[in-house]
């Protein structure tokens, strides 16, 4: 169990209050979810503020110190990525913490994957050598975050949505073969700054779609430098509803999703039942 964060607007925006300062913020969050459950092992703030990924990581709770607050502070992005973790596949560590990268690539992850000790060496049979050796930590998450690269490494023409829908349609049925009694726990997120795709699969989330300015009710500001050429849009998705006095809708379960280039959120169903 973790809880996760991504935000994809076509200005840069300041998402500060969603991890720290609103009712259910992040921050929040990693102290107690809806659930009750600490996430408190690991906290990660990511973001292209010059098109190039800067991510902050620390093992701590994200509620302990100003790191987390003072990381939440300096995003001022067209994308962002957060997490906050609870362990279930490998220690407390940095290699550990989401999100994970590489060169432009950002991912994190919520949920487990089931007989992973059988699963891990199908994901590394059919990973790119180059992903194999850049795997620094023991968790499940960042072997599917190479398995997912080596896929697209191997056929880019599929494009990045099919790609990430058939590899994790694999990763399910691997899992099914390996644990048939346990369910996956699978929502990810995957962007290079520009896509963002992601998928729901027996774990909670939820998205915020704005479509004009919105006058924060936290701090009372907009949270970007509005371009009045064009229309503010933005696509928020989180664990659970990061504000109480916005109506955030629930992404179906059983789905990959895309970031469109107009910042619409586009839904395709995974090949197995949830």
């Amino acid at each position: 169990m973790c809880r996760l964060y991504a935000m994809r607007a076509n200005e840069p925006t300041r998402v500060e209050c969603g991890l720290v300062r609103a009712q259910n913020a992040l921050m929040a969050q990693s102290r107690g979810d809806m659930e009750g459950l600490m996430h408190g092992h690991g906290w990660g703030v990511a973001d292209y503020p010059d098109g190039v990924p800067v991510i902050v990581k620390q093992t701590w709770a994200a509620f302990e110190g100003e790191h987390f607050t003072k990381a939440a502070a300096r995003v001022y992005a067209h994308t962002a990525v957060a997490h906050v973790r609870r362990a279930t596949v490998g220690p407390v560590s940095v290699e550990n913490t989401h999100p994970f990268s590489h060169g432009r690539w950002i991912f994190a992850h919520n949920g487990t994957l089931p007989g992973f000790e059988e699963v891990r060496f199908k994901l590394l049979e059919h990973m790119d050598p180059l992903h194999r050796s850049e795997i620094h930590g023991e968790t499940d998450s960042e072997h599917v975050f190479r398995y997912l690269l080596s896929l697209f490494l191997q056929h880019p023409e599929a494009g990045l949505y099919d790609t990430v829908r058939r590899g994790l349609d694999q990763v399910v049925a691997w899992c099914a073969e390996a644990a048939p009694e346990k369910k996956i726990g699978l929502n990810i997120i995957l962007t290079d700054g520009d896509t963002l795709v992601g998928s729901r699969l027996n774990r909670s989330l939820y998205h915020l779609r704005r479509d004009h300015l919105h006058v924060c009710t936290i701090c009372g500001k907009t949270h970007v430098h509005h371009d009045a050429k064009q229309a503010y849009r933005a696509i928020e998705v989180a664990s659970e509803p990061v504000t109480f006095d916005e109506v955030w809708t629930e992404v179906p379960n059983g789905v990959v999703y895309l970031v469109t280039p107009e910042i619409e959120l586009e839904l395709q169903p995974l090949s197995v039942e949830a």
